[in-house]
């Protein structure tokens, strides 16, 4: 892929930041976040609603996007959402490549995947199914629980995943009070998954 290829690609950014990654396998490390505008799964309970229209958000070249990211020299490049899989990925995954990043995806999985990426995450809704090729490519399985019946949920798409991908459960945080006993309970007997909690809400950051 050639520069002059990667610099006329541009992409919908609500917000890039570096902090460290608050949830999952990775939790406690440094990354930089980018966060794409863009999202049509509607999840009720979103954090950042603010990301759903793509058109709120400021059009940036692939090539001043990598650049952005590599002033802080990070760990790990987290490309998010809103839901990124709405575009193709490719020019961003490996313009950061070339600079040394490791590249991670956190997606709800209702896109096909494009890009080459060290790790993902796959968090399906039940608001947009995910797409069956997904499944096989995770890294991490992350289940948000908001209603006792996701527990259910849950144990459907941890049969479809990988066997080396990680299983964790997470806590909405809006009930993360009510629902933290269930998880902590449903854990101690079906000890393939892990608790993965928001520790930047925890923390205060970003």
């Amino acid at each position: 892929m050639s520069d002059i290829a990667t610099e006329t690609m541009s992409l919908p950014v609500m917000e890039s930041f570096y902090s460290l990654q608050g949830e999952g396998f990775h939790a406690g490390k440094a990354a930089y976040f980018i966060r794409l505008g863009g999202c049509d799964v509607g999840c009720h309970w979103c954090d950042v609603k603010e990301s759903w229209d793509a058109s709120y958000h400021p059009l940036i070249c692939v090539e001043n996007i990598v650049k952005g990211a590599q002033k802080y020299d990070p760990a790990l490049v987290v490309v998010t959402g809103g839901e990124p899989l709405m575009y193709d990925l490719k020019q961003l995954c490996a313009g950061l490549k070339r600079k040394g990043m490791h590249t991670h995806l956190e997606t709800s999985g209702a896109y096909p995947i494009s890009g080459s990426w060290d790790w993902i995450c796959f968090s399906p809704k039940k608001f947009k199914q995910p797409l069956p090729g997904v499944y096989k490519k995770a890294n991490e399985l992350k289940i948000v629980i908001f209603h006792p019946s996701d527990f259910r949920w849950a144990e459907q798409h941890a049969k479809l995943v990988n066997r080396e991908c990680k299983l964790y459960l997470q806590p909405e945080w809006s009930k993360a009070d009510q629902n933290m006993p269930l998880i902590i309970d449903y854990i101690k007997t079906n000890n393939e998954w892990q608790m993965s909690l928001q520790t930047h809400k925890y923390l205060n950051i970003p």
